[in-house]
């Protein structure tokens, strides 16, 4: 931990679970003590964690430092996403307005829904034959 005073979020998506500590910075994100080119390859990931500095207008402000567990990569960009949301919270509440408009507070329920007995997945039917 550092002497610097820092925020924290937990976001959750699917499976994936991010902790999110913001900390006062030049925009620097470390995830998984990875660089945030080294853990998502996809452009579009990158965007989606920014997101929520653009709508507050903290763009560059604070430093994210992230260790996320769990489901695959957009599944852990979206929790990731989540997490940051709920940390600028914790900085200022003023922002809550905001971030709610945009969905950026609202937890994605969605999992996969379990295997039911006398079925071959969780909707799928045996093969049936009239003779």
């Amino acid at each position: 931990m550092s002497d610097k005073k820092s925020f924290y979020g937990t976001g959750k998506r699917k499976t994936s679970i991010a902790r999110v500590y913001l900390e006062p910075g030049e925009g620097k994100i470390t995830v998984n003590k990875r660089t945030e080119e080294q853990y998502f390859g996809r452009e579009a990931h990158r965007y989606l964690v920014r997101l929520p500095f653009e709508v507050t207008g903290t763009m560059n402000q604070f430093n994210i430092r992230a260790n996320i567990a769990g489901g695959g990569l957009s599944s852990q960009a979206d929790a990731l996403k989540h997490g940051v949301a709920k940390a600028l919270l914790a900085i200022n509440p003023d922002y809550r307005k905001p971030l709610k408009n945009a969905g950026y507070l609202t937890r994605d329920a969605r999992i996969v829904e379990r295997k039911h007995y006398g079925r071959r997945k969780a909707r799928r039917s045996p093969q049936f034959s009239k003779r």
